[in-house]
């Protein structure tokens, strides 16, 4: 049986997300799913392994919320679960900038999949990698900058070398980091931010290998470790949480 792996991501007011934990994660350990998931004042973000029902049923509940009613997730294939644990952790922010930037407010232009070769083939436009130097370093797309940060809350150290009247277009593995650093760029002053819209994820889902212009692999944060263009898994070593049988998993998931 295949595992569906889910990442999502949310940015939207949960100023309940202390009461939500404990909900979220009995709904998860009741369908047997594993995985990562944050919880803050503005939104959430996870990736989630499951079989394809337990992933559906997770995200019915999730929806039925009213402020997660359209959350949508990129889905990938894997043969065995790329996690060995449940958590569901409370954060100050779904991702860590630690400098303020609001996607709430305002975020840049998203770019889709299919136009991001014109986008980045622009020579007047900076294209930047807003992933971390060791993700960058097993793939990026050609011509792309990378800032040499070694977490995202050195980004904007990089971005005091920018020129704000320059065009800008940014990527990341899923999308989330490109809606806070284009909120931050905005409130630079930058004239235009744009974004890859659902990131490199969406991008190796929806390009054509033969047009595509992404070099390498895409890192990943799980047992998977990267991802080639047709979105196979690389595994460092056979996950072991979990063994799965027929329709379900064999087992319980251990939380924490």
């Amino acid at each position: 049986m295949s595992i569906r792996i889910a990442a999502f991501y949310r940015f939207t007011p949960l100023p309940d997300f202390h009461a939500l934990q404990p909900r979220l994660k009995a709904v998860c350990v009741e369908h047997g799913i594993l995985g990562s998931i944050l919880l803050a004042e503005e939104g959430i973000n996870g990736t989630i392994c499951g079989p394809p029902m337990a992933i559906a049923s997770v995200f019915s509940w999730l929806r039925a919320d009213a402020r997660l009613a359209d959350l949508t997730y990129q889905s990938s294939e894997a043969d065995y679960p790329p996690f060995e644990h449940l958590k569901v952790r409370l954060k100050a922010e779904i991702v860590s900038l630690r400098t303020p930037a609001d996607p709430l407010a305002q975020v840049g232009e998203y770019i889709a999949p299919a136009d991001w070769n014109a986008v980045i083939s622009d020579p007047e436009v900076v294209v930047i990698d807003t992933r971390n130097h060791h993700e960058i370093a097993l793939g990026t797309f050609q011509g792309a900058v990378d800032p040499q940060t070694r977490a995202f809350s050195d980004f904007p150290a990089f971005v005091d070398g920018l020129d704000p009247s320059q065009p800008v277009a940014m990527f990341c593995t899923g999308g989330i980091r490109c809606e806070k650093a284009s909120s931050y760029l905005l409130s630079r002053g930058f004239d235009r931010v744009m974004h890859l819209k659902g990131g490199i994820l969406s991008y190796l889902k929806e390009v054509p290998r033969e047009s595509s212009m992404w070099e390498g692999e895409c890192f990943i944060f799980d047992q998977r470790r990267a991802l080639d263009h047709d979105l196979a898994p690389r595994y460092a070593d056979k996950p072991t949480a979990l063994e799965h049988i027929g329709d379900g998993w064999a087992g319980s998931p251990s939380t924490s």
